[in-house]
């Protein structure tokens, strides 16, 4: 656990980068701050390893105050991870991963192995090891910095933009991939993004910071969307907070039609093991635009139903079998009175 107990970071010009900073980052889950630039997001972050240190206030981890550590062996303890990797341009990949487990006192042997595994682990082949970094596209040289901030196996992780430096596609494969690894190894993790669809998707907690250093919120996602502190949180969050609300929203209960349904003069064509291949009618042959399941959420529903040319939604069983259809306007529905249940106290 991280705590912060009314930290403030003032510089020697009078501006105050972060004030009377209080939160709590709970053990084993991931924790984003995001917010406007200049708001100290990564001012807070970096105070946690001391790469800069508190004008006024304590920050301790697991009940020890950081300022009371050596800044050297506090950072050995904790990974780090930044924006474009930060890898050493004259060391190979392998010998990037190895650097802390051998200042740590890990033979250089012991140390590459681990770095091996952890390649692989990152979704790294071990081909790529003795390559140097500027052999590496802008995504694998962030998959070997996660790598070598996991290489000692720290407790408490920091990333500071991790995955801002590289296209939509890498960075969504990359997000993806550090949620399983996350799922699979338990970490602390504190990260820091201006993106809140990033904070939203990757954190269990979400911490919006305003200009001046303030802290303006600290919640779960599906809660920060829908119950914003105030009108800056709102704003900041965005006006179409409603929709990105729907991923928390289960897609499990909602209505469906029949296969054969006609919708808007469309029916849909199945193949002989009964797999959605398309819509047909109006002497045309038109996409689905993709089909859901019931595990999947009402923004992964209502996006289809929006795209789709009969505007509905196919869901399919485990075996990819179309076993009903859900209209937008049956979604839509769903939704308000999910919503009035919500209001009312009375939704789960």
């Amino acid at each position: 656990m991280i705590e912060f107990d009314d930290v403030t970071k003032q510089y020697p010009d009078g501006t105050v980068a972060v004030g009377n900073l209080s939160l709590t980052i709970p053990t084993g889950a991931i924790t984003v701050f995001v917010g406007p630039s200049g708001c100290g997001k990564t001012t807070s972050l970096r105070m946690i390893n001391r790469m800069i240190d508190p004008t006024s206030g304590t920050i301790r981890i697991d009940g020890k105050d950081v300022t009371a550590q050596d800044p050297a062996l506090l950072r050995r303890s904790i990974g780090y991870v930044i924006q474009h990797a930060g890898l050493f341009p004259h060391r190979t990949v392998v010998d990037n991963v190895a650097t802390v487990p051998v200042l740590t006192g890990l033979s250089r042997k012991e140390a590459r192995k681990r770095a091996y595994e952890l390649l692989e682990r990152v979704g790294l082949t071990t081909g790529m090891a003795d390559r140097y970094p500027v052999q590496l596209s802008g995504g694998q040289q962030q998959r070997v910095g996660v790598a070598r901030a996991l290489a000692a196996d720290p407790p408490v992780m920091l990333m500071d933009e991790p995955f801002s430096a590289v296209d939509p596609v890498v960075r969504d494969s990359l997000q993806q991939e550090f949620l399983r690894l996350q799922g699979e190894l338990g970490k602390t993790i504190v990260m820091v993004t201006h993106d809140i669809d990033e904070a939203i998707k990757l954190g269990d907690n979400v911490a919006v910071f305003a200009e001046g250093g303030r802290l303006a919120q600290l919640a779960g996602p599906e809660d920060l969307l829908a119950n914003p502190a105030d009108d800056f949180v709102a704003g900041f969050v965005g006006r179409d907070r409603g929709f990105r609300g729907l991923s928390f929203a289960a897609s499990a209960d909602l209505p469906v039609e029949p296969v054969d349904t006609e919708v808007e003069g469309l029916r849909l064509a199945v193949d002989d093991a009964g797999r959605p291949t398309g819509w047909t009618g109006h002497g045309r042959a038109l996409p689905t635009e993709g089909s859901w399941s019931a595990g999947d959420s009402l923004r992964a529903v209502t996006d289809l139903a929006i795209l789709s040319p009969a505007g509905a939604a196919v869901r399919v069983d485990a075996d990819g079998r179309a076993d009903g259809l859900v209209r937008h306007a049956t979604v839509a529905e769903f939704v308000r009175v999910r919503q009035l249940e919500r209001l009312s106290g009375t939704d789960g």
